[in-house]
């Protein structure tokens, strides 16, 4: 039984993985700057899909983010 909870628990992890590489690389796509993508991608609060149609609106890359993610501790800072 915790072999089965641990192989689980590895799938998961690779599986946030791989979700934040395909984040970081349509962030890339959209010309977000290496360091912000990298930041951006690995915090799943921020809605992907708003901050590129801002991007593609011609909206600079921390903008969108303000935009987006609001807050007082802003990903991009």
């Amino acid at each position: 039984m915790k072999l089965q909870k641990r192989d689980r628990a590895l799938r998961s992890r690779q599986a946030f993985e791989e979700a934040v590489a395909w984040r970081r690389r349509s962030l890339l796509g959209a010309g977000f700057p290496d360091d912000l993508a990298s930041k951006v991608a690995a915090d799943v609060r921020l809605d992907l899909h708003a901050l590129l149609q801002l991007v593609d609106r011609g909206c600079p890359p921390e903008l969108a983010i303000r935009i987006v993610d609001p807050s007082p501790d802003e990903v991009g800072s």
